[in-house]
């Protein structure tokens, strides 16, 4: 009882700052609904991943933006993540696949009521390259080169296109621009607030509290259905399920705490979308330190039992596997093959025969002459704190000493970015560009720093391929053959591969589906339940 008068009052302590935030409790009142009738709100939970919503500052700054619904791209992905026209509505591009011409949908407005002209997306393309440039005199971390080293771009505002020119052949360009670092943003005002084009326009933000949106009364594609939406951080897992039971929000994300998402995939009153993982849950491992040791890689590989973490641990939130792409995806999963399945001894036997072992009786091994103490960062999304807890105690268990750090995500990552680490847990979208090429390339040694500064040449052969290629059969070639480089050798940890959820009330909300690639969370489809009126 004591837990849950805890947990209650947690809610209750970030829904009073949630309405201090929106002016409820200052007695503000709310906007009038777009249909003359009474207005609507909708109060959402969510882990949140950053404090800003600025595409330039961080991946996940984003990501946010577009997943509350502000911010929109050219181009959106569909159920079967293929970039489908958006803000662009039409396009043509050339025989090498270097030259694009994009047509911007005529009518569309920010939700300023400022026109989405082409030479309004030119600059918001020119700012994510300058201000993510430090030779330029940048301060943002993001880093769209990773996806398309910067195009030349020309607009031509009469014609209503824009024309990109590529550095090399880019057959994928729509997905690209449908990645989040690549939102439409309103650069005149950039200053004073982040602006787009999504069905919601921010109107307050506090970190580690929450945000308020409103209706964009100059949405391009239908009605808002609600009014006012309310946006309550949560970090916690089961006192974001508890808001959800208790009617404090309609709404909320990722429920990663396996006893709470039984009791509401059990509960009628609650519905569950759940979408067919494209994400992968791994830890990278960093070659600079003790992990630049082959046989020390390949016996933590085999001291994991993954089947027992992914189907115990985790209660079946991850699907278990050994390859960097999820085996949903068609990537010749079933073509691979795992030299190092679970298997202790064999673990122990193959540090024995490189000479990793305790000669102080300390219960550690050494390598060149120190005990092994790795340092694991974790943080607490998505069970990433659970695997790497697991596995550190399997670690010991074969004499592999680990200090384990979990924080929030901008601690990890900024410790990640300066190699201060050894392994680092991540859950990434395989396919963010509808593509795999963007996430294969974090291994490859171009890009690899802030990922544990792997290096092999033929990796590196078969990306630099795949960066040039189009055809789609040798491209398939490249990326099965780059999968079966890294599980050879032993270049990262796999968890396994994470399904996503929404979860909603049944009698408030609808439409509340969790999008194969996670980059929509708020849409306009999800709505408020209207109720019949019965005869007088």
């Amino acid at each position: 009882m004591k837990r849950l008068k805890h947990a209650h009052t947690k809610v209750a302590a970030l829904l009073a700052g949630a309405m201090l935030l929106s002016g409820v409790l200052s007695g503000c009142g709310g906007l009038p609904s777009s249909n003359g009738e009474e207005p609507t709100h909708l109060n959402f939970g969510c882990y949140s991943y950053s404090d800003s919503l600025d595409p330039i500052t961080t991946v996940n700054s984003s990501w946010a933006g577009m997943r509350y619904g502000i911010l929109e791209c050219l181009f959106r992905f569909d159920s079967q993540v293929v970039a489908q026209p958006w803000l662009c509505d039409t396009y043509e591009h050339s025989d090498d696949y270097t030259t694009w011409t994009l047509h911007i949908r005529e009518g569309v407005q920010f939700s300023n009521g400022n026109p989405v002209t082409p030479s309004a997306v030119q600059a918001a393309f020119e700012r994510l390259y300058a201000e993510t440039d430090a030779d330029r005199g940048g301060t943002g971390n993001s880093n769209p080169e990773i996806y398309l080293p910067e195009p030349a771009l020309t607009a031509d505002d009469e014609a209503g296109t824009l024309t990109v020119v590529c550095q090399r052949p880019t057959g994928n360009l729509p997905g690209i621009l449908a990645y989040p670092y690549f939102s439409v943003i309103d650069v005149s005002v950039v200053e004073q607030s982040i602006v787009s084009t999504g069905p919601y326009k921010l109107d307050s933000m506090q970190a580690g509290v929450g945000a308020e949106l409103s209706r964009n009364e100059y949405y391009w594609n239908g009605e808002v259905p609600y009014d006012t939406v309310s946006i309550l951080f949560i970090e916690d897992s089961s006192t974001k399920a508890m808001a959800l039971q208790s009617g404090d929000v309609d709404l909320v994300e990722n429920i990663t705490t396996a006893s709470d998402l039984e009791k509401l995939e059990a509960d009628n009153r609650f519905y569950v979308s759940t979408a067919a993982g494209v994400r992968t849950g791994n830890s990278y491992m960093n070659f600079n330190g003790p992990l630049g040791n082959a046989a020390l890689r390949q016996a933590i590989l085999m001291a994991l039992d993954h089947e027992t973490m992914c189907n115990v641990t985790v209660a079946g939130m991850y699907t278990p596997g050994f390859a960097a792409l999820p085996s949903s995806l068609a990537y010749n999963y079933d073509q691979l093959t795992n030299p190092y399945p679970y298997d202790v001894e064999k673990a122990k036997e193959t540090l024995d025969e490189a000479g990793i072992v305790d000669t102080d009786g300390d219960g550690i091994r050494e390598l060149d002459g120190e005990n092994i103490d790795l340092v694991y960062l974790a943080y607490t999304s998505r069970n990433l704190n659970d695997f790497a807890q697991a596995i550190a105690l399997q670690l010991e268990e074969i004499g592999i000493g680990v200090t384990l750090n979990v924080s929030d995500y901008d601690t990890i990552t900024a410790l990640q970015n300066a190699g201060e680490f050894d392994l680092v847990t991540a859950n990434t979208t395989t396919v963010g560009t509808g593509d795999p090429q963007d996430f294969l390339s974090y291994w490859y040694s171009g890009n690899s720093g802030s990922y544990g500064y792997y290096h092999n040449e033929q990796y590196d052969a078969c990306f630099e391929e795949l960066e040039v290629t189009t055809d789609q059969d040798r491209r398939l070639e490249l990326i099965t053959q780059m999968q079966q480089i890294l599980i050879d050798d032993a270049a990262t940890i796999i968890h396994g591969y994470y399904n996503s959820r929404m979860i909603s009330w049944v009698d408030r909300v609808t439409g509340a589906e969790i999008a194969t690639i996670d980059y929509y969370w708020l849409t306009s489809e999800i709505a408020p339940v209207v109720e019949e009126s019965g005869d007088a």
